[in-house]
């Protein structure tokens, strides 16, 4: 059976979890569909019958290679060129054939134009099998999305065609050695010819997928200021004619603990020939959209590894006979095998939400790319879209990947010494979890963002801020939620934790006199370094408030989902005591 179909839980959440009455007319505007397609109940079918497509492959195909792959990595660097090795090769092949690489991709330049949801969910079901692949896999629509946004009518005309296709795909060049998150120390240098391209020189580590046949390269052109806003970004095709050899050379594939079914490169520019993508000096500003959607794409592959790790931990335990019976019937196994089970679906259910957000925000920002204009309504959609989208962003990319990790180890023990062992995959699925808890942003980089996203909404009108925390609701009118008895209890728990976070942030930072709504006096640096202690702490806290909330919005929908609600906030009470009294004690 596939992986969509053995869990029920995925097909509640694709038609009821998912915003089908906002995706639907942003892109599906006219019936019937330049596919065939009649109705939206037709279009939604399709989209499950993909999805369903993916997930058969997943299970079978993919799985069967994986453990190969992991042993002999994902090819070999020839001349400067990756090579596919015989695994991967066929992947791409069987990807080609199943025409994945287009789904998402631009009708006009060879894609299907289809929304990113499902997209994410198939990224979910590829990891469950082999987080390499999936990783792999997803640049190829990626590097295809940013050039459909960002780079030139010829750009697209020339790539997008064959990124569709399978022919080429990409990564996104930005980390350097020694500089990691700090992006403005970047040395990459970028000089102008003086007929429109640009010579790159320097080097980037920790690429991934750094030989796929075109690089999105963050640069420095000559003369521009330092830091963020005087970077730039740049195309570089790996094949120029007009050079002998790679017009950019891969100098290593990273000896990795684990995901070594993908390929992670140091990338050397010397000379190398460029194009602008869209402004100079905007690079930070588009990497940051590849960056985005990137972060939620992890947490859907964190979600995948997740997958595997309980269900594999599940099977065994429902197998193993000990003291005369299976051991998921002995008291603490059981417990413990539930809290899994309850954290594995909870955080699925805040995935899928969240993905939703992104797509309708992805799509209306193309739009007003593309056409300078939003109606009234769209603009609506699209604000609220936005702030949801960053305000979840680093919640999920933090929940997600450091949930993963910890479970997956968790999981191991419940298989004892086996888990331990080559023989089972649960050690692969713990080796691999810890690449997508370090890539597009540690966990610590993700609870910054959260806490700085946090201080400009308290920063920018204090005043509002405490009127709404104390004498309004949690629940954002925009949500029109039906009124449930776990929307009033997630109500009551999301006011104690925003009241929380703000008795801390007051405390730390101190504002005092009679100006204490303007916000200098929130922003003395010193004071919010102090403050930067608790961050992590504070996207946990946040993480399990925008869960709660989910869960609750889907129980408001359908009875049978209350349950679910109630068993995460049981075992999520006692990690928010804990984040308090972290709070109270280190002031």
């Amino acid at each position: 059976m596939s992986y969509y179909d053995s869990e029920s839980d995925w097909s509640w959440l694709f038609h009821n979890a998912l915003d089908w009455s906002s995706l639907l007319p942003l892109f599906y505007p006219n019936f019937p569909t330049e596919d065939g397609l009649e109705s939206e109940e037709e279009v939604v079918q399709f989209q499950e019958e993909l999805l369903r497509t993916i997930s058969q492959w997943s299970s079978t195909s993919i799985k069967e290679k994986a453990a190969k792959l992991d042993k002999l990595g994902a090819g070999t660097i020839v001349e400067g060129r990756t090579i596919p090795g015989v695994e991967l090769a066929e992947i791409y092949r069987e990807a080609k054939d199943l025409d994945l690489f287009s789904l998402p991709l631009p009708r006009k330049y060879g894609g299907m134009d289809l929304p990113q949801s499902p997209h994410f969910i198939g990224l979910t079901f590829l990891a469950r099998a082999c987080v390499s692949t999936s990783t792999q896999l997803a640049f190829f629509s990626a590097i295809g999305d940013m050039l459909a946004r960002f780079g030139s009518e010829d750009v697209k005309e020339r790539l997008i065609p064959k990124i569709a296709a399978g022919e080429i795909s990409g990564s996104m060049c930005l980390t350097e050695p020694g500089c990691g998150s700090d992006v403005g120390a970047l040395k990459t240098s970028a000089t102008p010819t003086g007929n429109g391209l640009y010579l790159l020189n320097g080097s980037k580590c920790f690429i991934t997928n750094g030989g796929g046949g075109v690089g999105l390269v963050l640069a420095r052109i000559k003369g521009d200021p330092e830091g963020t806003e005087g970077i730039s970004m740049f195309l570089a095709e790996q094949e120029y004619e007009k050079k002998e050899g790679p017009n950019f050379v891969i100098t290593k594939n990273e000896n990795k603990m684990g995901m070594h079914g993908s390929f992670t490169t140091e990338v050397v520019y010397e000379d190398t020939v460029a194009t602008l993508i869209g402004e100079p000096r905007m690079g930070f500003k588009y990497m940051l959209h590849l960056m985005n959607g990137a972060r939620i794409g992890v947490a859907f592959q964190s979600l995948g590894i997740l997958e595997a790790s309980i269900k594999d931990a599940q099977k065994y335990a429902k197998e193993r006979i000990q003291f005369g019976r299976p051991i998921n019937e002995l008291p603490l196994m059981k417990r413990n095998l539930k809290d899994f089970d309850t954290e594995l679906r909870a955080i699925r259910a805040l995935l899928v939400d969240t993905a939703s957000f992104f797509d309708i925000y992805q799509r209306l920002e193309l739009k007003k790319l593309e056409t300078g204009h939003l109606t009234k309504v769209e603009k609506k959609l699209f604000d609220h879209a936005n702030m949801w989208t960053r305000k979840r962003t680093p919640l999920v990319k933090y929940y997600a990947c450091e949930a993963t990790t910890y479970l997956s180890g968790k999981a191991i023990q419940v298989l004892g010494g086996y888990g331990y062992m080559e023989d089972y995959s649960l050690e692969r699925y713990h080796r691999d979890s810890f690449g997508p808890l370090l890539y597009e942003g540690t966990s610590q980089i993700q609870a910054l963002m959260a806490l700085k996203d946090l201080m400009k909404y308290i920063i920018k009108d204090p005043g509002a801020y405490f009127s709404y925390l104390f004498f309004g609701g949690i629940i954002s009118p925009l949500e029109k939620l039906p009124q449930h008895k776990t929307m009033e209890d997630f109500s009551s728990l999301g006011r104690k934790l925003k009241r929380k976070i703000t008795k801390l942030i007051y405390r730390t930072l101190k504002p005092k006199g009679i100006d204490f709504f303007k916000a200098s006096k929130w922003t003395k640096e010193e004071k919010i370094e102090r403050l930067m202690i608790h961050s992590e702490t504070i996207c946990e806290g946040l993480s399990y408030l925008e869960t709660l909330r989910v869960l609750a919005k889907h129980a408001s929908i359908d009875e049978n989902r209350t349950n679910l609600y109630f068993d995460y906030k049981e075992l999520v009470l006692p990690r928010l005591t804990r984040i308090y009294y972290d709070w109270e004690i280190r002031q």
